[in-house]
């Protein structure tokens, strides 16, 4: 006879390794896009959600527009790298007292301290943003490269974050929406690599780092928005359907 107040047995803990299409799935919700809910009309406070918050746009604006006016007053090239570097390790420091995610803080501050760290050793205050130059020209590359191999990174990703990594290409609408939505990623990579490489050429620091403010968040939130209704397009038409059967077969 069992013992009725006896203690079931735990499960065993999961100790698999997760695969390569659940990894790639987890990567893809970190990013901004898996902020965006398909069927939902884009709102302000979405998109600076997936900035992080208000939090994240200082951490993302205050370093770079911290080095443009010290160096558009002082000329001075330590100070003006070092001072965003301090900056964002305040952001850091700030995120670990209120226990916050750290990630995307610790990200900008390696990055800002690596570019410091190459303008210094160069003596070049231009040399500040090479590595974002080849960062936006390698997206750029892979972008386009995505979408002649007939894989638009903007569906894969969207069919790793909502479960269907290979079943969006099937369907006509979805397949050259998200390729669309790919060449709209593709601008501001083109666009900040064609206007920054002369300005890198010709060593004008100052309009560079201008040119880095007006070409990031601004272009970044528009390109979501778009992303959005476009994705809001044709995931939101399979949302409809599905509850239009649900209410068919209530009724009957």
């Amino acid at each position: 006879m069992t013992d009725s107040n006896e203690t079931p047995p735990k499960e065993a803990p999961d100790d698999r390794a997760p695969s390569f299409s659940e990894s790639l799935s987890a990567a893809a919700r970190q990013s901004g896009l898996a902020k965006l809910t398909p069927g939902e009309s884009p709102t302000a406070s979405a998109l600076l959600g997936a900035l992080g918050g208000i939090r994240g746009l200082l951490e993302s604006v205050v370093p770079g527009f911290a080095f443009l006016v010290i160096y558009t007053v002082t000329h001075d090239l330590v100070i003006s790298v070092l001072v965003p570097v301090a900056i964002a390790l305040v952001f850091v420091v700030a995120r670990a007292g209120a226990r916050s995610p750290m990630t995307q803080a610790i990200a900008g501050a390696v990055g800002i301290a690596l570019t410091a760290v190459l303008a210094i050793v160069t003596k070049d205050a231009s040399n500040n943003f090479l590595p974002g130059i080849f960062i936006n020209a390698g997206a750029l590359v892979l972008f386009v490269t995505s979408i002649l191999v007939r894989w638009p990174l903007v569906g894969v990703l969207v069919g790793l974050i909502l479960g269907e990594p290979t079943e969006w290409r099937q369907d006509p609408a979805k397949r050259r929406a998200l390729t669309l939505a790919t060449w709209v990623w593709i601008f501001p990579f083109a666009l900040r690599v064609g206007v920054e490489v002369p300005l890198y050429l010709a060593h004008n620091v100052t309009a560079l780092a201008a040119t880095k403010l007006i070409t990031g968040i601004p272009l970044y939130l528009g390109t979501l928005w778009v992303t959005w209704l476009l994705v809001r397009a044709v995931y939101g038409k399979d949302d409809a359907e599905s509850d239009d059967a649900e209410l068919s077969d209530d009724a009957e």
